[in-house]
């Protein structure tokens, strides 16, 4: 990678990781977002319909697809901006995006020197317990510089 683009990378990075930490944990798991606002607005879900411009069965029935995952991006903009809000939509990494670049490093590292190390077996020279970690650890460090075209590929 250019330096360019490693800076925009690493910018990129500390944003989500920033992101996530915000809002984590943060969700109405009970009622979902859109019958939550509503009920700190402490409006019906009549009035929200006459201000979307739907029945109160469409919100009703937009709340309980909410909560079984099948609402759409539009229909949660529509109401939010109904509800005086605004609707935000993430993808946030579980950990950190380097905890998730150096997990992917490791797996194919152990993976290309599991390869190794069978050969390496057949000639009776395998790696100890240790040797073989320390050697996953350097080559998941190299993995991680150079990045190849097939980083993201399950090994």
């Amino acid at each position: 990678m250019t330096r360019v683009s490693d800076t925009a990378q690493r910018q990129t990075a500390r944003a989500l990781d920033q992101a996530a930490q915000q809002l984590d944990g943060f969700r109405p798991m009970r009622m979902g977002w859109i019958k939550s606002m509503r009920k700190a607005l402490g409006m019906s879900a009549p009035d929200l319909a006459h201000r979307v411009g739907v029945t109160k069965a469409a919100i009703y029935q937009a709340e309980r697809k909410e909560q079984e995952g099948g609402v759409t991006i539009r229909q949660m903009e529509k109401l939010a901006e109904g509800l005086g809000g605004r609707f935000v939509y993430a993808i946030v990494p579980e950990g950190s995006v380097d905890d998730l670049v150096r997990d992917q490093a490791r797996l194919k590292a152990a993976a290309i020197i599991k390869r190794a190390s069978a050969h390496m077996a057949l000639e009776a020279q395998s790696l100890s317990a240790e040797q073989t970690k320390r050697q996953i650890e350097e080559l998941a460090d190299d993995l991680i510089r150079e990045r190849p075209t097939d980083f993201w590929q399950v090994p």
